[in-house]
């Protein structure tokens, strides 16, 4: 059926299939470019954050930047941003965590929009074309005054043909849609479990550190009071 069908010769008479058409090509354009994307930004994250935790715990933090700076997935520019502001702690610290997957997120969702919205639409418009084929039909009836199916198969044709090729767009472009968006989510949710993780880290390396520089305030403010006490009996 379809191999004997004049495909040019459709888009050419109907103006909804060339728009039809339209839709098709941007779906498959965006849907190609937000492929190629999301296969730049992958990564290894459970490797990275082995790797950033090591040199944390080490103490080696200019190290943990590079680590988490060099990599393409998202985990690393969130990573980056927590351990840059380490110092700040508590609700700044926080904010700045969200704001860098705030980030990645406008970044791993951009042009979605245009897939989510040709999926909603493609079936509106072949609906389009099912009433425009059914009106170039009764047209044919009322010009030649018959009803015969040789004047009304061109318009209830056209009104098919749009139809299928509107649902043939919006499938495709629904289905990548909703995939785009359950990878996203992972993404950033792998991103932030990540960086929470590291920022566990931080907070333990300080903790640790803190302890060790009070014991040694406290013995050398013993030792300084020990030595005055001394004097003092001295010049007794």
């Amino acid at each position: 059926m379809f191999e004997n069908m004049d495909w040019i010769a459709e888009v050419r008479s109907s103006p909804v299939m060339m728009v039809i058409l339209g839709c098709s090509v941007v779906t498959f354009g965006f849907a190609i470019e937000r492929t190629l994307y999301f296969i730049r930004r992958r990564g290894n994250p459970d490797a990275l954050l082995a790797e950033a935790l090591e040199h944390v715990r080490s103490g080696n933090l200019k190290q943990a930047l590079w680590t988490c700076g060099t990599t393409r997935h998202p985990m690393g520019a969130v990573a980056t941003q927590v351990l840059k502001n380490a110092q700040l702690g508590g609700e700044a610290l926080e904010d700045k965590l969200q704001i860098a997957l705030s980030q990645q997120r406008l970044l791993l969702e951009r042009n979605l929009g245009v897939l989510g919205t040709m999926g909603n639409t493609a079936p509106l418009i072949g609906l389009l074309g099912t009433v425009w084929g059914i009106m170039r039909a009764f047209h044919d009836m009322a010009r030649t005054g018959s009803a015969g199916p040789s004047v009304v198969a061109a318009g209830v044709a056209e009104a098919l043909l749009t139809t299928a090729a509107g649902l043939m767009v919006a499938v495709p472009a629904v289905m990548l849609y909703n995939q785009f968006v359950r990878r996203i989510a992972v993404t950033l949710t792998v991103a932030e479990n990540h960086a929470r993780t590291l920022r566990l880290a931080l907070d333990e390396a300080h903790g640790q550190a803190r302890p060790e520089s009070g014991r040694g305030g406290s013995r050398a403010t013993h030792d300084g009071a020990t030595e005055s006490t001394t004097r003092a009996r001295e010049a007794a």
